[in-house]
């Protein structure tokens, strides 16, 4: 049994997925959202594996200097990945500086904690710009590299959000949505090229400072979602546009799901043979998209009885009908 450094059982992907064992061949990494709460967990634990890591940083978080120094083998870039020049420049130099790459992850992303109705145009475009094109930016950046070398891996932290509706995410959940849709389309797509991608699913993922405000922000802050002041209409406490609000003060100092291990198991996703589509990561993942499916399922059965025949069906039936009474 594979144990880690404290002596408890390493977790590990199935072995359908032949996930690696023992010592592995080094990968580059590029990883856009290189020093959010997961971004710097799955650098870290790449990096310790002996992997080569661009971390991609917000323009305005930190430094390339200051990434730079977080490992020998670790290159800091600076990136707004809602411009796909500036996407496109740091792929280039990524490619300069190691000569090649192999894992690419997007672990950038945006939301707003607010009803549907209270949040606006800027808030509405601002996670699309971000969680969505700045998907496609990444893609669009690597996908003919990945391409020519006729080898490359996606790794894109999407959400359980992505899968089923939240009360106060709506926005978020479209933009996830989107990103699912986007991935599974493209893997069709790209087969050919033994290009492969997961959506990464994890549930509720603690960052270590939570509630605390963001410096260029009126509006509070929990890990990459802003929380919006309620309008009248919603400020009620049992009010459901104010559930995701609940669930992240309920966290406090709560952790469901550790981001170091879901950073080891997404970099055994990295080095696997066979990744999967999805990966769902903690307990509230699992049980909330089983339930998902469950109601989908069940509400298919409840519906199933109303098929709807073509026009030439119905001809054939109104032939049939018109033949027994002539026969009768």
């Amino acid at each position: 049994m594979d144990v880690s450094e404290d002596g408890k059982p390493r977790l590990q992907l199935p072995a359908s997925c032949e996930p690696p064992l023992g010592k592995t061949h080094p990968l580059v990494w590029i990883i856009f959202g290189g020093t959010g709460h997961m971004g710097r967990s799955l650098v870290k634990c790449a990096l310790s594996k002996g992997d080569y890591v661009v971390s991609i940083g917000r323009v305005f978080e930190t430094t390339p200097e200051e990434m730079d120094n977080i490992h020998e083998n670790c290159r800091g870039e600076l990136c707004d990945v809602r411009s796909r020049e500036s996407v496109s420049k740091v792929v280039k130099r990524a490619l300069d500086h190691f000569g090649h790459v192999d894992v690419v992850a997007n672990c950038s992303g945006y939301g707003v904690i607010g009803s549907c109705e209270d949040q606006d145009e800027h808030d509405l475009r601002n996670q699309f710009e971000t969680n969505f094109m700045g998907t496609l930016h990444i893609i669009n950046a690597t996908l003919p590299y990945f391409r020519r070398q006729n080898n490359g891996r996606y790794l894109i932290f999407s959400s359980t959000s992505g899968a089923l509706g939240v009360p106060g995410l709506g926005p978020y959940c479209a933009t996830k949505y989107a990103v699912e849709g986007l991935i599974e389309a493209m893997l069709y797509e790209t087969d050919i090229f033994s290009i492969k991608a997961t959506l990464i699913e994890p549930g509720f993922v603690r960052r270590d400072e939570p509630m605390t405000n963001d410096s260029d922000s009126p509006l509070p802050s929990f890990g990459h979602f802003f929380i919006k002041p309620a309008s009248e209409g919603y400020s009620d406490a049992t009010s459901p546009a104010l559930h995701a609000k609940r669930m992240v003060q309920w966290l406090g100092d709560r952790q469901p799901t550790s981001a170091v291990k879901c950073a080891e198991l997404v970099w055994q996703l990295a080095h696997c043979s066979y990744p999967p589509l999805r990966l769902l990561l903690g307990s509230y993942a699992i049980e909330s998209i089983r339930d998902r499916m469950r109601s989908v399922t069940e509400e298919l059965e409840d519906w199933k009885h109303l098929n709807f025949a073509s026009p030439t069906g119905e001809k054939d039936e109104e032939t049939k009908e018109n033949a027994m009474e002539t026969s009768s």
